[in-house]
């Protein structure tokens, strides 16, 4: 018998009465496609994803941190733009690391069960 072990893992903001994701795979990869494009809305279609699904997910985690993550710029001399904020590089480099030791320890038990 052929057998995966798999996963994922997200952060959540926990209040009294509820819990609601603030950090996973698809928002870390939505801030990188930010970060590389400066722009929401070619992020959103490196994802193949509605700009207002994007939008949703970058006000989410904004509403959710201690400072945004992301802010936008509008018009001027060169048009607008998005930027990763120094609180969102730090969220967007702790995940990164917890999604590494995630996937060691996945491999590390898929090695176990073998």
């Amino acid at each position: 018998m052929n057998l995966r072990i798999n996963g994922r893992i997200w952060i959540e903001t926990i209040t009294s009465d509820s819990s609601e994701r603030f950090m996973g795979i698809g928002r870390l990869e939505l801030l990188g496609h930010i970060q590389r494009t400066g722009s929401i809305n070619q992020a959103a279609k490196a994802m193949k994803m509605s700009y207002k699904r994007a939008w949703e997910m970058v006000h989410s985690m904004n509403t959710q941190a201690d400072s945004p993550l992301v802010t936008t710029q509008t018009g001027g001399e060169k048009g607008g733009g998005t930027i990763i904020t120094a609180e969102g590089e730090k969220y967007l480099d702790h995940y990164r690391g917890l999604q590494e030791r995630f996937q060691k320890f996945l491999a590390d038990e898929q090695t176990n069960l073998s």
